[in-house]
């Protein structure tokens, strides 16, 4: 039994445990004229990440995890209302013609996050047809262009994100009870009875899974709202790797590297416990 667990629990021991610890040190340390870490022990990064400076209070901080949070919940609530029809329409279509839609999904998420962005960058350029078209319908400014703005951000967290709600979903579809959806028809059940008391229970699984892919990477999102937002939609990622490359403020960097640990904990309870609540006596499990 151990010899089949050992391995498992070194990888974990090892890429998870170690580096968490280490955090933890290191955010509780006073940050050095280097910006490395060193004694004594402190919750100077706490403060500063709470907005508290030598200039006094700001609520640059506050308001970065405030808009991760925000951007995460908006992200992740269209990827859903994308996801759902794709994948019920995936799940009814021919079975030779099942993987093939499926690898369309995917294949997108093969390449790199830097070059996907990068592609968003040129289409949302100013001077290009979805820029123009915006300026048309008065939504910029002439010759301004979608990006960098938290528009472009949003674009590219439900792009990048779409494909790890599409699978779980669709493989609720997969093993859908057609019999009880057919019974809420019979019943004289509306359109949005049916999914509510026929479709809805049965995806929740699916539907619990795919959001934890999608939210948790997405809170922690670098690379698109580096390249995207421009400045305009940080979001805790960028946070606390400024800290570590450009400020060298180790002890910050860790102490936002915590509060991101302790925020996706919550809204993993949250979701188990919602999971519970909405699946009655079904256990979900994320």
């Amino acid at each position: 039994m151990l010899i089949t667990i050992a391995p498992g629990a070194l990888c974990i021991l090892v890429f998870l445990v170690l580096p968490s610890a280490y955090l933890v040190g290191m955010a509780f340390l006073t940050n050095g004229p280097y910006g490395l870490p060193t004694l004594p022990l402190s919750l100077q990064s706490f403060r500063e990440l709470a907005g508290f400076g030598f200039l006094g209070w700001s609520p640059g901080n506050l308001y970065t995890l405030i808009r991760s949070v925000w951007q995460t919940l908006l992200a992740t609530a269209l990827v859903i209302l994308l996801a759902y029809p794709a994948a019920y329409y995936i799940s009814t279509r021919p079975a030779r013609w099942r993987p093939l839609m499926l690898l369309v999904i995917v294949v997108p998420s093969w390449t790199n996050q830097v070059i996907r962005s990068v592609g968003w960058m040129n289409i949302f350029a100013p001077g290009t047809p979805v820029s123009d078209f915006a300026a048309l319908l008065g939504l910029t400014a002439p010759q301004m262009g979608l990006f960098p703005s938290q528009f472009a951000v949003i674009v590219g967290l439900v792009y990048n994100f779409l494909p790890f709600m599409v699978l779980p979903l669709y493989a609720a579809f997969e093993r859908l009870d057609t019999e009880q959806v057919e019974a809420a028809k019979d019943l004289f059940a509306s359109p949005v009875g049916v999914f509510r008391h026929a479709v809805f229970p049965q995806t929740l699984p699916g539907l619990m899974a795919g959001t934890v892919l999608v939210a948790i990477p997405a809170f922690g999102m670098y690379v698109v709202t580096e390249l995207l937002g421009g400045g305009k939609a940080t979001m805790i990622g960028n946070l606390v790797a400024r800290q570590f490359a450009q400020a060298s403020n180790w002890p910050l960097g860790a102490a936002g590297a915590i509060i991101m640990i302790a925020v996706t904990l919550i809204g993993l309870k949250v979701l188990r416990d919602l999971g519970r609540r909405l699946g009655g006596d079904r256990e979900v499990v994320l």
